[in-house]
């Protein structure tokens, strides 16, 4: 298994970059809730290490998942980087407490989140900055607006979204460039059918999160199971081949803090699934 790397998956482009169609979100590194130091630092670690061996050279990750745990662990992990590594990250969400989130999307705190990114990571510029979340206190053109001023101040790269619908991304658009779309989407969830859609159609990349649904699948589960036996595959593997056959500009970014379970992703980047087995899994 180990074998097999994320570039079985084929590439995708993200403005002026290339990358493996076969990511990694690091959400996953930090304590239980999303919240604090993990368990077994070193393994976190070992965990992106491993990625990179794997030739996964897009990384997910955000200024929230800890807080700020998550892209330190990326610093202690790889940096010097790697050159074909992208690193993406988000702002836009405050935290509480674990399992606890609140939109933020005032100009001024998504630049003091910005800015805390840079340092965390090490880096001059945020290749892929993503607004986290639309906060419905403040119009989405101001924080959107914020961004962009810190694009053309060579602070980011590349702007994406995230957990965002249809109008809000036309109204991106509208504004400036935007590359990539990140909104919750598995097999058992699929209400961002029309964003993926429309990015499919502009040819921006889709990120999907959750993009396992392992608690959400049940309803799935024999037909899930009959495809996995014909492929001598796992479910979870079935879910992020399905998602890749989905469309050409999908880009899973499947987390996890094991090594094995990280080499059983992306060995599913290598599953070739019979247009048969889409249909019989998106019915």
């Amino acid at each position: 298994m180990s074998k097999i790397t994320a570039s079985a998956a084929g590439t995708i482009t993200l403005g002026d970059m290339t990358v493996n169609r076969m990511g990694y979100g690091a959400m996953r590194l930090t304590g239980r809730g999303i919240w604090g130091e993990p368990k077994d630092p070193e393994e976190a670690r070992r965990v992106l290490r491993r990625a990179i061996e794997l030739d996964v050279n897009f990384i997910d990750t955000a200024d929230s998942y800890g807080p700020e745990v998550s892209e330190r662990l990326i610093r202690e992990a790889l940096w010097p980087y790697p050159a074909d590594l992208v690193i993406a990250t988000k702002g836009g969400l405050l935290r509480d407490g674990p399992d606890q989130w609140r939109p933020d999307g005032r100009p001024s705190h998504l630049r003091k989140a910005l800015e805390g990114s840079l340092e965390r990571l090490r880096v001059e510029r945020i290749d892929l900055y993503q607004f986290h979340r639309p906060d419905p206190m403040v119009p989405f053109a101001e924080s959107l607006g914020e961004l962009v001023r810190l694009k053309d101040e060579g602070k980011i790269r590349h702007i994406g979204l995230s957990n965002v619908d249809s109008e809000q991304l036309d109204r991106a658009l509208a504004m400036t460039e935007i590359v990539s779309v990140q909104n919750r989407y598995n097999l058992a969830d699929r209400a961002s059918e029309a964003v993926l859609d429309k990015c499919n159609s502009l040819g921006i990349a889709f990120l999907p999160w959750f993009p396992l649904a392992a608690s959400m699948l049940t309803r799935a589960e024999t037909r899930i199971a009959l495809v996995a036996s014909e492929h001598s595959a796992t479910p979870g593997q079935v879910a992020l081949a399905w998602l890749l056959a989905r469309s050409p500009v999908v880009l899973p970014i499947p987390g996890t803090s094991s090594v094995e379970h990280l080499e059983e992703n992306v060995a599913a980047a290598a599953i070739e699934l019979r247009r048969s087995d889409v249909d019989l899994l998106a019915a």
